[in-house]
Order: structure tokens, then sequence, then C-alpha cells
């Protein structure tokens, strides 16, 4: 009896809550319907979660602390929880996991003892079909995540902007107070700023300075006005700069495939480079693949060399050779001639040749005026003896046949 004394004593508070509004995307694991608490809760007290558009009505229902969900609407089994100590804390808010479109609408929490019931709250779920998705080279100067509400917002509003992708991360909080500043996640420190004039404006945006590839997520704009929770969710994408010299090859190839009248009628800018057949007899020293082009190339020069596997062979950058960038088969058995931008001789010398290295190989120079192809196809022969009128025995001499087989162009 005292019980029921003191709960039809809570009954003279209002029955009604002012309706929340919980925005959330359906691409989020769960979202959290708030429903707190701050009365006496009876050990008897049945929690219970509605929907007045459906039937059965019963979003979630436990009673004395148990889940009592027999008579659940089907398209919420297996989605809701409450807290394990919703009884002790009066925290009687509602996970609903995997949110989905049709999850939208109007939700009432409500708590009896078995006799009267009242009613705690409305709250009005949306669930969005769509969520921003921001792309961003690596190396821009910042990026702007964006966030929009209505205007001329409460003074005591707050907004979060958080990461969730693997852990939660702190972001940024509005207002900026020193407290705050301590939640801020390392990794954005003096990083992140909003607009001034935000609570005028309505715009919440965010903007990033100095991105890079460890910023690429899904960040979460959440604002906190009077009673009402919204949430908005922008994906970021921060990509590597396509390499210049990529874009020349990507250009050339278009301009090769488009039209051969264009090469023609800017033949000036073309230069011809020629396919060299090398044969040479394994066990010589070296062979020699020959590049020779225009003298005093610029110091941003760059000359690479492939085998027909696509191996790299050999890549000269910086003005020395990078060794550390080969292929392991080529190892310690290559090498360039001194001085080759200053003397346009880019000829590669390969060391003790064998007949695995026979094949087609690939040269490509790259710079800021010239883009040039090289072309050198080896035939390594097994070692052989032949025997001359003497009788003495002699290796057969290598040969290079410098005669062109076929023409190329390069840019």
């Amino acid at each position: 009896m005292k019980m029921l004394v003191v709960f039809l004593l809570l009954l003279i508070v209002s029955q009604h809550a002012l309706a929340v509004v919980v925005e959330v995307n359906k691409e989020e694991k769960s979202v959290l319907l708030p429903c707190q608490y701050s009365g006496f809760v009876p050990e008897d007290l049945t929690v219970m979660w509605t929907r007045s558009d459906l039937d059965p009505r019963s979003v979630h229902l436990q009673q004395e602390g148990v889940d009592d969900l027999k008579g659940q609407n089907q398209r919420y089994s297996g989605r809701t929880s409450l807290r394990p100590d919703a009884l002790d804390t009066g925290d009687f808010s509602l996970t609903l996991r995997t949110p989905q479109l049709t999850d939208s609408g109007n939700y009432t929490c409500s708590i009896t003892d078995g006799t009267l019931e009242r009613r705690l709250g409305d709250l009005q779920l949306q669930v969005k079909d769509h969520q921003m998705e921001v792309k961003v080279e690596k190396g821009s100067e910042s990026v702007i995540l964006p966030c929009k509400t209505k205007s001329d917002l409460p003074e005591d509003v707050r907004v979060e902007w958080t990461r969730s992708d693997q852990e939660l991360m702190m972001v940024h909080v509005y207002p900026n107070r020193g407290d705050q500043l301590n939640t801020q996640d390392g990794l954005y420190r003096d990083r992140t700023e909003m607009n001034e004039d935000l609570l005028r404006t309505g715009d919440l945006s965010l903007t990033l300075k100095h991105p890079t590839e460890r910023d690429t997520g899904g960040y979460i704009c959440t604002i906190y006005r009077d009673k009402d929770t919204l949430r908005q969710k922008v994906v970021l994408h921060v990509k590597e700069p396509f390499p210049s010299w990529a874009i020349a090859l990507l250009v050339l190839l278009v301009v090769l495939v488009v039209s051969g009248g264009l090469l023609f009628h800017f033949r000036q800018y073309f230069i011809k480079i020629f396919i060299y057949q090398v044969e040479v007899e394994e066990g010589v020293e070296s062979v020699q693949l020959p590049f020779q082009t225009t003298q005093n190339l610029p110091e941003d020069a760059q000359v690479w060399w492939w085998d027909s596997a696509s191996r790299r062979v050999h890549l000269y950058q910086n003005g020395s050779d990078r060794p550390e960038e080969q292929h392991q088969v080529y190892r310690d058995r290559t090498k360039m001639n001194e001085d080759p931008l200053r003397t346009g001789d880019l000829s590669l010398t390969l060391k003790l040749p064998t007949e695995r290295d026979s094949g087609r190989y690939r040269s490509f120079l790259s710079s800021r005026n010239i883009c040039k192809w090289k072309n050198v196809q080896i035939k390594v022969k097994g070692r052989t003896q032949v025997q001359d009128q003497t009788g003495i025995l002699r290796n057969r001499s290598s040969s290079i046949d410098p005669t062109p087989l076929m023409a190329d162009q390069s840019v």
C-alpha cells in the first residue's frame, strides 16, 4: 500500500514530457532512444517501450528487471535491449540495433507497478537513408565535414564530433571550454575548429586541418538541443594524390588512342626511338642496353627500366641510383653511366647475363619537358663452343645488331 501511495504522488507530476527527436543513418550499428526517470523505483516495476501505429504495439517489455518479449512486435525481434542496471539507475533508455527505415516513428516510454501506468515521455525516431561523403587529397591544407541544422540555436546547445569506426574517439566538442579539451583525442589536437557564428547560422560544420590517410573514416555530428538529439554522419576519404608521372603516362596513352593525326600535328614534340636487338652469349661479363637522348636533362628527370615480366630492373631518381627499389633478381647486377642527365646517355649495363635474362626491356624517361620510351630486345644464348681449323675450342663471340626492328613514339 505504501508503494501505491508513492506511485500516486508521482502521477501528480506532468504526464507528458516534450517529444524528443532522434535522427540516425540506417548504416549505423545501433541507436539509443533516451528515457530517464529520477523518482522512486519499486522492485516490481515494469518498463514498456511501445509504438501506437503497430500491432502489436510492444517494442520492448521488462518486468522486475527481466525481459519479457513474448508479445514483442516481430520486426524488433533480437534488436532491442535495456541496460542491465536499469532499475538501479532509473535509466530506461532503449538500444535499437541495426536501425531500418521502417523503424522511423513515434515511440513511448512508460512504467507501471501493475496497477497504474505512468508515461515518461514520447520520442520521435527518424532513420535516414543517406550519409554525406567527402573526398580530399592527402596534402590538402584542410577539409570541411558538413553538418547543418536550423538557425538561431539556443546558447546552451552542445555539439560533439566523434569517430566510431574502431573505437569511440572524441574529435571536437562545442563549446570549447578548457575542461572539454582534455577529452579530445590526441590525433586531432590543434587540428579542428568550427564556425564562430554557428548559433545564428546553424552551420555546425567541422574544419579538419592537414588531413592524412589516418583520418579516413566515419564521423558523427551529434547535436544536443533542448531535449532533442540530432545526429548526422559524414564519411571522409583521404586519398593519395595521383602521381604526376602517371598523369603524364595517361595523357600519352589517350593521345595515342584518340588520333594518330594529333601525333602528326604535334610532331615537333615527339622523338622517335627504336627497338634494338642485342645478342650475347652467356658467360660474358656484361651487356649494355642502349638509350641515348638529349643532353643536359632537367634535375627532376627520372629513368625506369622494366623487364618483360614487369619487374623493376633499375631506377634512377633524384640524381642517383635507387637499388632498394629494384627487383631482387637484378640486385647488384645493374648500373648506369656517371652523370647521365648531363650526357644524355641513359644506357643500362646488365652484369653476368644468363639465358633467363632474355626478353624485351622497357625504359621510361620522365621530366618536366619530355616523356620518352625506349625498348631493347636481349637474346642471351647458351654458352657454346666451336672448333676452328687448328682444332682449338673457342667461345662463340657476341654481337650487337643496332638495326631498328620497329619505331615507337615518345613525348
